[in-house]
């Protein structure tokens, strides 16, 4: 059942590795194929070194497993809440990578402070709330979704691909799963980036306005116009 799929998330999740994203088993990417409803996900606790695709757990969107005899990631509610709530999303990865979780950890939004960020993220990361005593005693994984969404209220999810769980760690996105590891990957460079900036400016400005949006529209949206046309069958 949903082999390609299965193959492309076990892909993502030794990108992860390859990328430096991930120590050990700290990390986990899933995929969600719309059509079906179902996701794919890292099982819970595998070494990357001896996972395989047919490792890849299939679950449903309210999280019974349909296929698969590993135990899926214990990070899958938080996948799902984002799956359900987020339309144009088919790709997550959660890791602990070190700058990002540095600013996730100071309970700090990362700033934009120039174009390499504003090519990829429309406006700073944002930080979520801290979870409650109580959201963390009951259904924690599922909470932390569910704060993120809460957080992403008044934003685009696909303009802005990732988010820093307070005291916790990043999550990230995009329309498939190897987008969601370049998503993860952009961000952990732009948070060293914004504390070096920090370092040698502690009081620098965010970048303006219209500089943030000609670099961020020129790469994404109607207008874009970076990269190369992609024809299809019928033009030349």
């Amino acid at each position: 059942m949903l082999e390609s799929l299965k193959e492309e998330v076990f892909e993502a999740n030794l990108e992860l590795v390859r990328r430096g994203l991930v120590l050990g088993t700290w990390g986990n990417a899933s995929g969600c194929d719309r059509a079906s409803g179902l996701v794919a996900i890292k099982p819970s606790g595998v070494a990357y070194d001896t996972m395989r695709p047919d490792h890849m757990v299939i679950v449903d969107l309210d999280g019974n497993v349909v296929e698969g005899s590993l135990r899926p990631s214990s990070d899958t509610p938080t996948h799902l809440v984002l799956y359900r709530a987020f339309d144009g999303v088919a790709g997550i990865v959660h890791t602990h990578s070190h700058y990002a979780t540095v600013w996730a950890q100071a309970c700090r939004p990362i700033p934009c402070f120039g174009t390499t960020h504003a090519d990829y993220f429309y406006g700073e990361i944002p930080i979520t709330d801290p979870l409650t005593k109580a959201e963390i005693a009951n259904a924690y994984e599922h909470n932390t979704g569910e704060v993120i969404v809460r957080r992403f209220k008044e934003l685009a999810p696909l303009h802005v691909p990732a988010v820093l769980v307070a005291q916790h760690g990043p999550f990230a996105w995009g329309d498939a799963p190897q987008k969601a590891v370049e998503s993860a990957e952009v961000l952990e460079e732009i948070a060293r980036m914004a504390l070096d900036v920090l370092s040698l400016s502690p009081a620098q400005p965010p970048i303006e306005r219209h500089l943030l949006d000609k670099h961020f529209f020129r790469k994404h949206g109607v207008g874009a116009y970076y990269g190369q046309k992609i024809n299809t069958p019928d033009q030349k």
